[in-house]
C-alpha cells in the first residue's frame, strides 16, 4: 500500500526544495504540483482554447491526464502520454496556467489526479492544502513554517544572489500580506491540519529540516 507525506505551509517555508531532497533520500516520488498546473495550461494553448473561456476549459479537462514519472532521479511530466518536461517552463504556459488555475474544474481535475497518481506510488506532496484538502489521509502531514523575518532572509539572499536588487523589509512586508491572502481566500485556505507535525525550520539549515521529517515520518512507520 503507497504511503503518503504532505507537507503544507507559507510561502518562503523551503516547502519544495525539503520535498525534493526528501523525495530523493526516501526514493519516493515528489509531486510538482505547479508542474501539473501547467501541463494542463499547455494542453488548453496547444488545442487554442482562451484562457477567459471557462466553457471551453471546463469541456476540455476531462480529455487531459497529467501524471509524474522518475527516471534516472529527474522528474518526467507526462501529459496524455506524452513527455512535456522541455516545454512546461516557457513563459507563455506559466502564465496561461496562473490565468487557468483560478477556475474549480481545473483544481478539481488536477486535486483527482494527484489523488490517483498518491494511491499507486509511496508520494510526497507539497502545497497549503495537501494534508486539508488534497491528500486528508496521508500516512504523515507536515506543517512548515518560519518566522516571516527568516522567510524575507531567505528570500533576499536568493534574489541577491541572483544580482537582483531588493528590500528585505519590502519582501517582508509581500510574505506578511500573502500569508493573509492564502489563510482567508474562500477555496482551500492554507490552515494547518489537526493531525499535522507543526515543524518551524526558523533555525533550521536544509539539511536540519530533512533530519527532523525523517525523525517524524518514523514514528508513524
Amino acid at each position: 500500500m503507497a504511503f503518503n507525506i504532505a507537507i503544507d505551509g507559507p510561502a518562503g517555508a523551503g516547502k519544495s526544495t525539503i520535498a525534493k531532497k526528501l523525495a530523493a533520500d526516501l526514493g519516493y516520488v515528489y509531486v510538482d504540483t505547479g508542474a501539473m498546473y501547467r501541463a494542463m495550461a499547455y494542453y488548453f494553448l496547444q488545442n487554442h482554447i482562451d484562457a477567459s473561456d471557462e466553457q471551453a476549459i471546463a469541456a476540455a479537462c476531462p480529455k487531459v491526464d497529467v501524471t509524474i514519472q522518475y527516471t534516472g532521479g529527474e522528474q518526467q511530466v507526462i501529459l496524455n502520454k506524452e513527455n512535456v518536461n522541455g516545454v512546461i517552463r516557457k513563459e507563455e504556459v506559466g502564465n496561461m496556467a496562473s490565468a487557468t488555475s483560478v477556475y474549480p474544474v481545473v483544481r478539481t481535475k488536477l486535486v483527482e489526479l494527484q489523488r490517483q497518481l498518491a494511491a499507486k506510488e509511496n508520494v510526497i506532496m507539497d502545497g497549503r492544502d495537501i494534508g486539508t484538502v488534497v491528500l486528508p489521509d496521508a500516512n504523515v502531514k507536515i506543517y512548515l513554517t518560519a518566522s516571516s523575518k527568516v522567510r524575507a532572509k531567505r528570500r533576499f539572499d536568493e534574489l541577491t544572489a541572483k544580482g537582483v536588487s531588493c528590500d528585505m523589509d519590502a519582501i517582508e512586508k509581500d510574505i506578511i500580506e500573502r500569508d493573509y491572502r492564502d489563510m482567508h481566500r474562500e477555496t482551500s485556505p492554507l490552515k494547518q491540519a489537526e493531525d499535522a507535525v507543526l515543524l518551524d525550520s526558523s533555525d533550521l539549515d536544509i539539511d536540519g529540516v530533512v533530519e527532523e521529517m525523517k525523525k517524524i515520518i518514523k514514528k508513524a512507520e
